[in-house]
């Protein structure tokens, strides 16, 4: 179990991960939405996540769900790295109805984010805009190369849980044991 606190000005963050569990989770954002998301990842990615969080959602959101991710980021990177015996890549597509979203990642130790899921607007008192700072904030603190991107869809609520479990999926796959990776570079470091 990976534990690991942040606390800001803005945010006191504490997680709690590990990757290889059943896809529990004890979700307290103070981001309604958020949860909802967090409890996708986990069951998909069938790790175990605990997140609480204060953070001034009295201004809004966002300080919570950037912070939230670079936490969640960092306690990937301590339960990753160093990277042996996995498969390191993973991909996913993921429907919600009308809504299909892939993922593809890689756990280089180089972080970058492709996102190509232009979006607008609520879904709820949620701005959808916060979607790709989590992820960047993820994806960077993870040290974890992801593309998402959305290949149809309308429902801003299916999109973007699908590009969540989209991500949980790719991310179970990439951690996948095999015993014969040793480790999964031809430069033999990462």
């Amino acid at each position: 179990m990976i534990e690991i606190s942040r606390e800001t000005k803005e945010t006191q963050i504490s997680v709690k991960l590990e990757l290889y569990g059943q896809g529990k989770s004890t979700l307290h954002t103070g981001v309604g939405f958020l949860d909802h998301m967090l409890e996708a990842l986990a069951k998909h990615s069938h790790m175990n996540l605990e997140v609480t969080c204060q953070g001034d959602t009295h201004i809004d959101d966002h300080h919570s769900v950037e912070d939230i991710g670079i936490v969640i980021g960092k306690a990937l990177y301590k339960a990753l790295y160093p990277i042996q015996n996995i498969e390191r890549y993973g991909n996913a597509t993921v429907v919600m109805d009308e809504a299909a979203v892939s993922c593809d990642l890689d756990i280089s130790n180089r972080p970058f984010l492709v996102f190509e899921m232009p979006m607008e607007g609520k879904v709820g008192s949620f701005d959808v805009e916060l979607v790709e700072e989590f992820f960047r904030a993820l994806s960077f603190n993870a040290s974890m190369t992801v593309h998402l991107i959305c290949q149809r869809g309308s429902n801003k609520h299916h999109r973007i849980e699908a590009a969540f479990k989209a991500l949980a999926v790719a991310l179970r796959r990439a951690v996948s044991i095999n015993e014969n990776a040793g480790i999964p570079s031809t430069k033999g470091v990462l």
